[in-house]
């Protein structure tokens, strides 16, 4: 472990410390009716089913997404609508997997044909597959990148990039557009070199945090690609340390650990938020007016992201890779992100 990730690791534990006695903060509620938006990630248990289901209470129509039986998740988000007093057809399920361009493409495609206008996208469906970090080599998507990268933000580079189009025009039409990224203060792990230049080694955490960076260097240069008329805003966020079913099956799929489970849900109250109150700043993100386009937030407030994270130059490049890579023109190796490997035959 580097010095810079031990100063980040105490950094970000005593400032967790002091958030967990400090009172929570609660996004602002906003009448939404008449907004169209999506969230992606929203299984139950999750940070996106918690703001889906805020949005969608308070008005908005919202379209959510999960990995596995989408059927199942209307079904429960619609009772729970019911049962909250609010109404239960504003919210539409969709399969979604980001590590697989057909499916990103698919359901882009679908939501392009089913409706005309999407005033906001929720970026909020991510994996933290190695939550002990014990891996040692990098597990690898279907099409040969690493894992995390593959899902948290290449999936989430491509399901942006086609909605775009929609969201400008949307924009345009309203006045206020939004593109909202979770990311997490773990992007402190990750390092611009790193985007561009092969590491050598490889930690799980490590990969995760430069997705979880190159998450905000996605905002960022989107807010200056298309935020000049102030029709778009686009923003990262970190939404606290939250026990959420992600770390839950990180923590079951870890050989010898899944009776952990059952011993982390009753710790857990005492130590992270619960997914409610850790989806409170991209609530805040999605609706509120006062939000600032191309700035980084943590509990509902403009927060300062890591000094990489603010390199303008970086930003642009990842996303000029990025593009190249959604447009099938080549792969990229697991160890760097950001690194050509070879022609895509396709």
């Amino acid at each position: 472990m580097t010095d810079g990730h031990l100063a980040d690791m105490v950094r970000n534990a005593l400032l967790h410390t002091f958030h967990l006695v400090t009172p929570k903060p609660r996004a602002r509620r906003v009448d939404l009716y008449g907004r169209r938006m999506v969230v992606t990630g929203a299984s139950p248990g999750s940070l996106g089913y918690e703001i889906a289901r805020t949005l969608a209470g308070w008005g908005a129509a919202v379209v959510v997404t999960a990995l596995d039986d989408p059927a199942a998740l209307e079904r429960t988000l619609r009772r729970r609508l019911s049962a909250d007093g609010g109404d239960s057809d504003r919210v539409t399920a969709r399969g979604l997997d980001l590590r697989d361009r057909r499916s990103v493409a698919d359901f882009a495609n679908w939501y392009a044909d089913e409706y005309s206008e999407l005033d906001v996208l929720v970026n909020n469906a991510g994996i933290l597959l190695d939550p002990l970090g014990r891996w040692r080599e990098p597990r690898l998507s279907p099409d040969g990148v690493e894992i995390h990268w593959r899902t948290n933000y290449l999936g989430t580079f491509q399901l942006t990039a086609a909605l775009l189009p929609l969201l400008i025009e949307s924009g345009r039409r309203s006045g206020d557009a939004r593109v909202v990224n979770v990311s997490s203060h773990q992007h402190t792990r990750g390092r611009n070199a790193r985007l561009f230049t092969p590491s050598g080694r490889y930690h799980s955490w490590d990969a995760y945090g430069q997705s979880k960076l190159a998450l905000i260097h996605l905002a960022s240069e989107l807010q200056r690609r298309h935020g000049g008329d102030g029709f778009l805003r686009a923003v990262a966020l970190h939404p606290g340390s939250v026990y959420t079913n992600m770390i839950a099956r990180g923590i079951a799929a870890t050989r010898g650990l899944g009776p952990l489970r059952r011993l982390a849900a009753p710790l857990a109250g005492l130590v992270l938020l619960n997914p409610g109150q850790g989806a409170q700043t991209a609530i805040h993100c999605a609706t509120d007016a006062d939000v600032r386009g191309g700035d980084y937030y943590e509990r509902c407030a403009p927060a300062r992201p890591s000094p990489d994270a603010l390199d303008e130059t970086a930003a642009a490049r990842l996303w000029e890779q990025s593009q190249e890579w959604a447009a099938g023109r080549y792969t990229r190796s697991p160890l760097a992100p950001g690194e050509p490997t070879r022609p895509n035959p396709r």
